[in-house]
């Protein structure tokens, strides 16, 4: 089935540790390593509730869980890389490359969003035994989500494989579009939702980090195939994370999350193009973005289930 690319809702998880991972750091290259520090802790849980509060500003439905003060899980405020939700009652829950990300999934997440908070979950695809087969694909950070045209937008790296991909494909029943990206030094982009993001009626996409012309070209007509106006940014605004960003539902109409350093990345023909399409609400979330190598839309895993019908 189709579904809305927006959802008006998200899940969020607090961390109660956060650092670097130097497990994540080979191939991420957004991240600066650091000594691990309550300090940067702190920084990071403030900058999880401006953003928790920002959104719920706008009118989105923010369901937040407490991170887990039993295991030291540095990136545990990106659930988006263990987790999809999807509009026809299903989970998808991902294999991670990192042996210290996989103790972020948890069950009871799953069931606290249908006891506690009304939605239905009707299926549970489990992809986490690639793992064992040295497979990964990191969720809606590997593969970018066209829900309504049942496109999934993947540039491969070490964390986002092929093989993966056609499991995901397979149980979702959607079509997948492959492409290499890159930074400026030639080096593999590690998650597609770093250069790339879907908005309802737009695609924010860093043309110049998808290095082959042909495949560049292949992927923004299939981008404006689908009815949306392809918003081209720079490397520079790639690398202040103005593609890590999310559309979502507010009250008031669809809003466009991103950082507070993404918007001052944003070049203002770039920012007149997004706010063609939404309301621009950002937060500042600079330590997250600087020890963990994610922004805004890493933080975010969007909650398109079907609510619980009630008797009435």
């Amino acid at each position: 089935m189709s579904e809305p690319q927006t959802a008006g809702a998200v899940l969020m998880v607090r961390p109660a540790h956060f650092g670097s991972n130097a497990e994540t750091a080979a191939s991420n290259f957004f991240q600066h390593l650091a000594p691990a520090s309550s300090d940067a802790a702190l920084r990071a849980q403030r900058e999880f509730d401006s953003l928790a509060l920002a959104l719920a500003g706008a009118g989105v439905r923010v369901h937040q869980f407490a991170g887990q003060r039993g295991a030291v899980l540095p990136d545990e405020v990106f659930p988006n890389n263990w987790l999809s939700l999807h509009a026809d009652g299903t989970a998808v829950l991902y294999p991670m490359l990192a042996p210290s990300r996989r103790l972020e999934r948890r069950r009871d997440i799953l069931d606290a969003l249908v006891s506690s908070c009304g939605y239905r979950i009707d299926q549970v695809i489990d992809l986490t035994r690639l793992e064992t087969r040295g497979e990964y694909l990191e969720g809606t950070g590997s593969v970018v989500l066209d829900r309504a045209k049942r496109v999934a937008y993947a540039c491969l790296s070490p964390r986002t494989h092929l093989n993966a991909l056609a499991e995901l494909a397979r149980a979702l029943q959607y079509e997948v579009v492959t492409f290499a990206a890159v930074d400026a030094a030639g080096r593999a982009i590690y998650h597609t939702n770093v250069m790339l993001s879907l908005g309802a009626r737009f695609a924010a996409l860093c043309t110049a980090a998808i290095a082959d012309a042909a495949e560049r070209r292949s992927v923004v007509a299939r981008l404006e195939a689908s009815g949306r106006e392809v918003v081209d940014l720079s490397r520079a605004e790639l690398e202040g994370f103005a593609c890590n960003l999310l559309e979502l539902a507010g009250t008031s109409g669809p809003i466009i999350a991103m950082s507070a350093a993404a918007l001052r990345a944003l070049a203002a023909p770039t920012r007149a193009a997004l706010e063609r399409y939404g309301r621009l609400v950002a937060a500042d979330v600079g330590t997250i973005e600087r020890l963990g190598g994610g922004s805004v839309r890493c933080m975010l895993a969007e909650v398109a289930l079907p609510l619980q019908f009630t008797g009435g």
